[in-house]
């Protein structure tokens, strides 16, 4: 039988039990101080609740940390906060329960309500205009300058992932001990990319973005390393080294280049992902078509950009209906 460590007042310090995990995740698994700041603060909650209650931690169950979660919830704790405190308290039972001779994990099961999905970040078709058509003097001139516009306009013509443009081919290879798995074609005008789940799709690539990688291909030697392992010597995109560029150039070299433009916000390439989607969605209208070239598995994903859209055509009307800023 297990000793009961729900007392009469609330503890003015963590119950061992709890204690011992914290330091347990500070010796062991080399938890942060923020990191164990907040769990034993969620801790606290779980006592306070357990004490309220009238209830030894011992003898809670799912019905119980159920209840703790609603309260809290209704207390008006965030659902990103509740799933943060669930995972401590779920954290402490796994940890405890073989110890402690618990049947199981009272928190095991327990998930905090959805939050709700944010709207992707994406510029406006003037801002992407603005951000590929800055083109400082450096640009026609520098390998990398000329590198970076193409992965630019590459990112916004096809939407692809970051992982995705960092990993094609300047063409489909294949020896005994290489092949790509993808690649751009240019004679066809398209990237094959293998994305998220193994799927691999076929995406367009515009006129300007292939403007942009010939320019790149042509001087792509002067950066190009001689003896280079395969999947260096056949990477489209490499850096100063001669090898295939890392996401964090990418990432890096985007959010400068778009500071040197003048837009009002940091730009990372997802930004330019969520542009594409928008942009096409607006024109076109096909939201299994803006799926396909995205590489969704499912639809759901991608409606997320029909709000997008409907924000586009409110501030549309705001602007135009001649009633639409009346003011009651």
């Amino acid at each position: 039988m297990t000793r009961s460590i729900a007392p009469a007042t609330p503890p003015t310090a963590l119950p061992a039990p709890l204690d011992a995990w914290l330091q347990h995740l500070q010796a062991h698994r080399r938890y942060s101080a923020h990191t164990l700041d907040a769990y034993r603060r969620d801790l606290r909650q779980l006592v306070t609740l357990a004490h309220a209650a009238d209830l030894p931690l011992e003898q809670a169950n799912q019905a119980h940390i159920r209840q703790f979660a609603a309260r809290l919830h209704a207390q008006g704790l965030g659902a990103r906060s509740l799933a943060r405190t669930l995972a401590a308290w779920r954290g402490f039972y796994q940890w405890w329960a073989p110890t402690a001779g618990l049947a199981g994990n009272p928190v095991a099961g327990v998930r905090a309500p959805k939050a709700p999905r944010g709207l992707p970040k994406a510029l406006s078709v003037e801002h992407a205009q603005a951000l590929l058509d800055h083109a400082p003097a450096q640009l026609s001139t520098e390998p990398a300058g000329l590198r970076d516009l193409a992965m630019f306009e590459l990112l916004y013509s096809s939407g692809l992932r970051l992982s995705e443009l960092v990993g094609l081919d300047l063409h489909y290879t294949r020896t005994a001990d290489y092949e790509s798995s993808s690649w751009i074609n240019r004679d066809e005008a398209e990237v094959v990319v293998l994305g998220k789940g193994g799927k691999r799709r076929s995406v367009p690539v515009g006129k300007a973005a292939l403007t942009a990688l010939q320019r790149w291909i042509d001087v792509r030697p002067q950066l190009a390393a001689t003896n280079a392992a395969a999947t260096d010597a056949n990477a489209l995109f490499v850096g100063t080294r001669g090898r295939r560029i890392s996401p964090r150039v990418v990432q890096t070299q985007l959010a400068r280049f778009a500071q040197a433009a003048g837009l009002p916000a940091h730009v990372h390439p997802h930004v330019l992902r969520h542009s594409f989607a928008s942009h096409v969605l607006q024109s076109a209208q096909d939201l299994r078509a803006v799926q396909e070239l995205l590489g969704h598995a499912n639809i759901s994903t991608t409606q997320i950009y029909t709000r997008l859209d409907f924000q586009h055509l409110a501030k549309a009307y705001d602007q135009a209906h001649p009633r639409a800023g009346r003011k009651s």
